[in-house]
This record gives C-alpha cells, sequence and structure tokens, in this order.
C-alpha cells in the first residue's frame, strides 16, 4: 500500500481515479478516458475574458453536459471520482474536483473548500472571489456558506477562517476516502470500508477517531481481536475524549468475545 502515500506534487485526477479503482469502486480505464475526453473538449470554451470563460465552462458543465447530483447522494457511486466522471453524477466533493480540474484545463483559478459536511468552489477573477456551490454552479454569498456550516454543526456553529482555506490534494482524497467510507458502511461494504480506514491512517496516523470507527468496521467483520485492539489505541492516546466512558465499556464488551475468523 506504500505506493498510495500522498507526496507533494501529486497530480488529480490519476490519484484520485488510482485510489478508487484500488477499493473496486470504478474502472481506472473507463474513468481515464472519460477524463481525457472532457479535458480535450473543454479547451474549446478559453475564451480571452476571463469571466466570460468561467461563465462558459459552468454552462457547459451543468448544462450541456448535465453534470449533476447523484440522488443516491451519500452512496459510494457519489463519492467516487471515477464513477462521477463516467456517470458526470457525484457529491459535492467529487463534482467539485472535476469542475476545478476542467477549470485549471482553462488557466482558471478554482480551489475547493472543505466546509463541514459539503465542498464548495471558490473562484478569482480580475481580484473578484466568489463562492460557487458545485452541486449546481450557482453562486454562493457567505452567508450561505455559513448556513450550510450552521446546517451541519448547528445553529451555534462560526463560519471559522479555516473554512474558508483552500483545500490541499491530500485534504480533499482524505475527504473523498471519508466519504467513501461512510458510503460503505451505510451499504454494508465492511470489507471496502476497512480499506478505506487502512489508507486513510496511512496518510493520518494521528487521527485516533480513524481507529475507533476502524473497530467498529472489525467488528462487524466479526474481527473482535483487531477491534479491540483498536479501540485500546484510542484509550491509550485519548484518555480526555468526551466518549472515553463509552469506549472503555465498549472494550469490555469485545474483551468478552472470541475472535471470529473468516
Amino acid at each position: 500500500m506504500g505506493k498510495y502515500n500522498l507526496q507533494d506534487g501529486i497530480s488529480l485526477p490519476e490519484s484520485a481515479l488510482d485510489v478508487g479503482a484500488h477499493l473496486g469502486f470504478s474502472n481506472l480505464e473507463a474513468a481515464k478516458w472519460a477524463w481525457f475526453e472532457l479535458a480535450g473538449a473543454v479547451l474549446s470554451h478559453y475564451l480571452v475574458d476571463q469571466q466570460q470563460r468561467l461563465n462558459a465552462l459552468l454552462h457547459w458543465f451543468y448544462q450541456d453536459l448535465g453534470f449533476c447530483v447523484r440522488d443516491n447522494y451519500f452512496s459510494t457511486e457519489a463519492a467516487d471520482l471515477g464513477t462521477c466522471l463516467i456517470t458526470k453524477q457525484g457529491n459535492s466533493t467529487t463534482l467539485a474536483t472535476v469542475l476545478m480540474l476542467l477549470a485549471k484545463q482553462l488557466d482558471l483559478e478554482l480551489e475547493a473548500l472543505l466546509l463541514p459536511g459539503n465542498t464548495v468552489l471558490r473562484s478569482n477573477v480580475a481580484g473578484v472571489v466568489r463562492y460557487h456551490d458545485p452541486l449546481t454552479g450557482k453562486e454562493l454569498t457567505k452567508h450561505q456558506l455559513h448556513v450550510l456550516v450552521r446546517g451541519e454543526l448547528g445553529n451555534a456553529a462560526e463560519l471559522k477562517p479555516s473554512y474558508l482555506k483552500a483545500a490541499s490534494v491530500k485534504k480533499l482524497i482524505s475527504r473523498m476516502l471519508h466519504e467513501l467510507k461512510a458510503g460503505c458502511i451505510v451499504s454494508h461494504q465492511f470489507e471496502a470500508a476497512m480499506e478505506c480506514c487502512n489508507l486513510l491512517l496511512q496518510w493520518h496516523p494521528e487521527d485516533v477517531h480513524l481507529n475507533r470507527e476502524r473497530a467498529f468496521i472489525a467488528q462487524q467483520l466479526g474481527c473482535i481481536n483487531v477491534a479491540a485492539a483498536d479501540l485500546q489505541h484510542f484509550v491509550d492516546n485519548s484518555p480526555h475524549d468526551p466518549v472515553i466512558e463509552i469506549v472503555k465499556m465498549q472494550l469490555k464488551e469485545l474483551s468478552e468475545h472470541a475472535e471470529i475468523y473468516h
């Protein structure tokens, strides 16, 4: 799995497509051909005026090509970049990524912002910053961004400056993996969910909450010893976490079960 470690300078879409294919969610060759076709066709919209160029890109992407939100929003299909390229349907992260990459082909500055629960895009044309909903292409105000954050975290949540920082490639792919993992759990694809956790833990070994999530997944697979080890790691490395007592109770329950091998 070492070849999936993210290094500085790694490029999209190939890396994200490789991960999706590795997890078995899409066909790598079909996804690459879909990307090559889009990347070539978008160049016909290279207008001199930057704002007109961005408007042409958005119209082409949503109206002409028909990219849109997938009905089954929290599925693995919506969260997989390769499937998004092939079917022209996705969630906010995959649609934002495709549009961001197409903008790059047109020398336009589009950046992904990772709000809690939502990915949005930020454009900068002639020094004017605008925010865009990747599900529709429509412009968003800062107030609407705040509404998205409050909808995810509650009415008391603030629109933190950190939410408005452009995401690195590593953070963007990590969000994709989190969303793929969630889709796997919903559809009871626990082996693929486990592999998502394994990849994320390679890139974020300090995130003990991933160990807790992997423990849940391991338990669903009957791997009790693995689950217990992850919960113990959580207890040892996050003794003041608000859920620590619950985790200790889970650990005690697991210790009463024998390992089941599949």
